[in-house]
């Protein structure tokens, strides 16, 4: 076939070429239009980093490059919670571009994410460190999630394959822009693809997710003035769930009174997120125009407002804030 085209290429500029020659001037063929430039990029893709193993909730993860990484397992997603915070290799992380988050593979990596109910698959950048639940697979950022059309409030399954795109589709990625859709996965293949997650030894189904604290249970990086190092893996761990023997925790008040102080942990636009977040870590969910605050508190004073601090501390949220009451 691609012979035969050049062919018809050849009798049609042969053809036209005899049609010039009854003229006084040949008419040139049009100039190919320009391809569309695209912007500096925001961010870069080195240094590439690894890093040493590190443990987050009394489980160890080690980090390697695989080339032929292909797994299937659960996505969830990430979003507004996190605005402007670093990621695991210190970018700020931006909830519409399309990154992602990885407990292994080196930062950043490229792969392609499909969704296994629609078969749509995406190019993705991975950035960031996570998600750190034994169900999850990989964690999407907002823009990610949306390109995917897995906006849901529970995860979703999905295939995650390592590629190495061509490089203005890398570019398109680290200045915050989507990358084309790939072609959607054929039935067949995704049939077998559904059938390699029903036969995963910890492939529990999807269940509703609480919103993910992006950087605070991530292993800190290291200063931006050292390029190239490894993760620190000073990260206090997540503690494990109390057993069930011990004396329950003392419930959040479920109305917040106005007035002192409180311990703010998150801002999410999504309040079954919001209050999701809230009952796992023992705080409570407000609405504050279109967000919703999870906090501790209220404390009567700044000084009793610390042990909300130590509270969020210890479930694996580090520079929380401590402001004034506007609970109504």
């Amino acid at each position: 076939m691609r012979s035969s085209n050049r062919n018809w290429l050849t009798l049609g500029g042969a053809a036209s070429v005899l049609t010039s020659c009854g003229s006084d001037r040949a008419v040139a063929p049009p100039l190919p239009r320009p391809a569309t430039p695209i912007t500096a990029p925001a961010v870069a893709d080195e240094p590439v980093k690894i890093g040493e193993p590190y443990n987050v909730g009394g489980k160890t993860y080690v980090p390697a490059d695989p080339v032929n990484y292909d797994e299937v397992g659960y996505a969830s997603w990430y979003g507004e919670e996190a605005i402007g915070k670093p990621t695991a290799n210190g970018e700020d992380f931006m909830p519409s571009a399309i990154s992602g988050a990885h407990k292994t593979l080196p930062l950043p990596s490229y792969v392609e994410v499909t969704a296994l109910n629609s078969g749509r698959t995406i190019l993705v950048r991975l950035n960031d460190r996570g998600p750190f639940s034994n169900d999850k697979l990989i964690d999407l950022s907002h823009g990610a999630a949306e390109q995917l059309g897995i906006t849901g409030d529970g995860a979703a399954a999905v295939r995650v394959r390592r590629v190495n795109p061509p490089e203005q589709e890398k570019a398109l990625l680290r200045a915050y822009h989507r990358a084309p859709a790939r072609i959607e996965t054929p039935q067949p293949l995704l049939k077998v693809l559904r059938g390699r997650l029903a036969e995963a030894p910890a492939s529990p189904p999807p269940q509703p997710q609480a919103a993910r604290p992006v950087v605070q249970t991530l292993p800190a990086v290291s200063s931006r003035s050292r390029p190239g190092a490894s993760f620190d893996t000073s990260t206090p761990p997540i503690p494990k769930p109390a057993p069930k023997a011990m004396a329950p925790a003392k419930p959040a008040p479920a109305k917040p009174v106005s007035g002192g102080y409180v311990v703010q942990v998150a801002a999410l636009s999504s309040q079954s997120r919001a209050e999701a977040l809230a009952r796992q870590i023992g705080a409570h969910a407000v609405a504050a125009g279109p967000v919703w605050r999870v906090r501790y508190g209220p404390y009567p004073s700044q000084a009793a407002a610390q042990a909300g601090v130590k509270a969020a501390e210890a479930k694996g949220f580090a520079n929380v804030r401590v402001m004034a009451n506007d609970a109504r």
